[in-house]
Parts: C-alpha cells; structure tokens; sequence
C-alpha cells in the first residue's frame, strides 16, 4: 500500500478537480470516493480519485442519479481508477434510459408546440397542465373530496 504522504489531500483533490470540499465528503459519505486518514484523522485521497470525481461528474452531466453512479462505480474496486474501457462498459448500460429520456423530452417538445399552436391551455384537456388525467371520467371539481353535506370538507 502507498505512503499516506503519497496521497493528495481534500484541499488538493478539491483544487485539482474542481469540485467543493462538502461535495467531496458528500461523495465519500455515499461511498463514491474513499479516503485514508491520517494518525490525527485528516482525509488522505489516492490520486486515482481525481479520475473517479471525473468518471462521477461525467456522468452526472449526461443526467444519471447518484444511485445510478454508486451501482456502476460498485462494480470497480474502490481504489481503481476506472478507465476508457470502464466508461465504454458502463455507458452502454445507460444508453436505454436515455434513449427513452430523449423520447419522453420530444414528446413534450411535441405536445407544447401544439398546445402554444391551439391556445388553449385548459385545465380540462390540456395535456400539458393536467397529464394522464385518470379523475375526469369522476366529474368536474375535485371528486375525492366529499362536499360538506356529506362529512367533508
């Protein structure tokens, strides 16, 4: 194993990757990132975390979750720097999920302009302001609230 003093520590991890202190420990907490410590407990990083801060940034862009992150980054040993072939590996995992991100966006992108196009914006059948409306077939209003008269509101 490395010498701690081998090791960069959380001022220079922060510096060199550009990501804030409290990201960083917050990376560590959820396991994405692991430290050493010190005799007098301060945080030692392999320098390999620099290109996991990169592999986590990345993938943060291309709009994956943290958990998303932890699963592919649990699949490497922690004190690995993943790789191009690690990336290349992974990023075919998510290509689905993005492809039906992308989808899902068109179909809005489609569903505004012919709204912008027909002005209307109602309530009742917009399906911009009331998706999937699975209460209208109950009635006007809003049918899971009993009037007064029988005990409600």
């Amino acid at each position: 194993m490395p010498k701690l003093a081998d090791h960069l520590t959380i001022g220079q991890v922060a510096r060199r990757s550009g990501v804030a202190h409290t990201a960083l420990r917050f990376y560590e907490d959820k396991g994405l990132i692991f430290a050493e410590r010190t005799s007098g407990n301060q945080r030692r990083y392999p320098r390999s975390v620099l290109r996991r801060i990169a592999f986590i940034r990345s993938a943060q862009r291309v709009g994956l979750s943290l958990e998303q992150i932890s699963e592919a980054l649990s699949t490497l040993p922690h004190d690995h720097a993943p790789t191009r072939a690690d990336w290349a590996r992974l990023s075919r995992s998510w290509q689905s999920e993005l492809e039906a991100r992308i989808d899902a966006l068109q179909r809005l992108r489609d569903q505004l302009t012919s709204c912008v196009g027909c002005g209307c914006l109602s309530l009742r059948t917009c399906g911009l302001n009331n998706p999937d409306d699975r209460a209208a077939a109950r009635g006007p209003g809003a049918p899971g609230l009993k009037p007064k008269a029988e005990g409600g509101y």
